[in-house]
């Protein structure tokens, strides 16, 4: 045997648990070298017989054969890596590249989910300062509510006083056909409200006074003259949701069948699709929230600027200066018109805000436009509108400021604005003739009683002027100088 192959058997042997071995080399007595291997048994003490010996042998063999398949296995082993050394860089680089992609690939996927959380965070800011926000608006309503709470005792307590001017009339000032009212109930809230219907007899009988001791005209009276006088507001409705905050509601003042005078239309102005306007047959069901039917209009509405007139609903477009006729009966558009110049969308609103930028208004005349131009340089401008075709007729540009005061509406051809849409005390402090073309300083009273007037407009008919005041929709009745 080679001395290599003696030298690797000696170190497979040692790794087969031998611990002592011991390799000696020395002539023979025919004076060829000899090598001599010599390991020592760990568990035996003397050297086992003849028989014991060669099962040693076999075993060692056995071991042997056993170790040469491992070599040989080691050797191919060796070989296969040498070749891919030499021959296989490309593949490496092939291996390397694909764990470079997969690498890649989880790098990226990381960064998506990050993203994602991103998003989500600032998701949840956002609804966080929603919610604040809604949580403001309702502290605010809390308070309004409270405030109204506190009036409505103050009412009860000081009809308990007996100081209400109708709870003092005698039997002879009742009406015939109307049934005597004793005393006030003040238990029922809403009693001061429907009394009306209490009493039918013609508007002629009814006494030519209001309940502040104020004179007014008579309904139906269609004799024109200079505002002097505003009475104190009545609440007809409460609005029920937050999207009654404020709104529009209207009769017509020239109604065509199958409307009456009693008819009612309402639209709750708070949002961003304004669609839905509620018809309300008779006035009995306006006081109880009972509407007939629900007009859907084919484009969203802006602003508290509304009115209906001869069958047909005008309002402004969203998102611009178009007038549209919307005839309720049909329930279809019949005409648009864009008001040259106007401004839209918050550019000249009045001094609440609401997009009131365009507020169409009814007289004895007929149908009337208010709005502002960049020409104008914010001043109200003033138009008479075709109620067919919606085109302009005439336009008057006065030097009242619109953004300057809360509200505007129009009595026999005469512009009037309020000076300030939450004052409890505000004034009706502007007053322009179309007549004349020039305008003067007015100081007549006028009441905001739940301090939030978003929509206040004259109807002919009635002689009365109807607002939307912090969800309650009230009247308010006005007495004219004869011209």
């Amino acid at each position: 045997m080679p001395t290599a192959q003696l030298l690797l058997l000696a170190c497979l042997l040692w790794g087969l648990e031998a611990r002592t071995a011991q390799l000696r080399k020395a002539n023979d007595r025919s004076g060829r070298c000899q090598y001599i291997f010599s390991v020592a048994s760990p568990n035996e003490s003397s050297c086992p017989e003849q028989g014991q010996a060669m099962s040693a042998i076999q075993d060692l063999q056995r071991d042997l054969e056993s170790t040469k398949a491992r070599l040989s296995s080691l050797e191919g082993l060796l070989h296969q890596l040498t070749l891919g050394q030499a021959a296989g860089p490309s593949e490496s680089q092939e291996g390397l590249h694909r764990e470079l992609g997969t690498l890649r690939r989880e790098r990226e996927q990381l960064e998506t989910q990050a993203r994602e959380l991103e998003v989500a965070y600032s998701n949840l800011l956002r609804d966080k300062s929603a919610l604040e926000e809604e949580k403001r608006q309702l502290g605010e309503e809390n308070e309004d509510l409270a405030q109204r709470l506190e009036h409505s005792s103050q009412e009860v307590a000081r009809l308990r006083r007996g100081q209400c001017p109708q709870a003092h009339r005698s039997s002879q000032d009742v009406p015939a056909g109307s049934r005597e009212v004793s005393k006030w109930n003040v238990e029922t809230v809403n009693f001061q409200e429907l009394k009306s219907e209490l009493t039918e007899v013609p508007a002629s009988r009814i006494l030519k006074e209001s309940p502040s001791g104020h004179p007014r005209n008579e309904e139906g009276d269609s004799g024109c003259g200079e505002l002097v006088w505003v009475g104190e507001p009545l609440t007809l409705r409460t609005a029920e949701t937050i999207t009654g905050k404020y709104g529009v509601w209207m009769r017509d003042p020239k109604p065509t069948y199958p409307h009456t005078r009693e008819t009612t239309w309402r639209i709750d102005t708070v949002g961003t699709d304004i669609r839905q306007v509620f018809e309300y047959e008779l006035a009995s069901q306006f006081l109880q929230g009972y509407p007939s039917k629900v007009h859907v209009l084919p484009r969203p509405l802006e602003s508290t600027g509304a009115v209906v007139y001869r069958g047909s609903l005008y309002f402004q477009g969203a998102g611009s200066s178009t007038v549209v006729r919307y005839e309720l009966t049909a329930e279809t558009v019949k005409a648009e018109r864009e008001i040259p110049g106007a401004g839209y969308h918050g550019q000249f609103p009045y001094s609440w805000g609401g997009y009131t930028d365009i507020d169409l208004a009814v007289d004895e005349s007929g149908l009337w436009v208010i709005y502002s131009t960049q020409e104008a340089k914010g001043a109200i401008v003033l138009s008479k509108l075709n109620p067919e075709s919606l085109e302009l007729e005439q336009t008057w540009e006065t030097n009242i400021r619109k953004q300057s005061v809360a509200n505007a509406f129009v009595i026999c051809g005469h512009l009037y604005t309020i000076s300030s849409y939450s004052s409890p005390d505000a004034t009706v402090n502007f007053a322009y003739d179309t007549g004349t073309g020039r305008s003067r300083v007015l100081s007549i009273p006028f009441k905001n009683r739940y301090k939030y007037s978003s929509m206040i407009d004259y109807n002919p008919l009635e002689k009365k002027l109807f607002a939307w005041d912090n969800f309650n929709m009230v009247t308010y009745d006005i007495r004219l100088s004869k011209m």
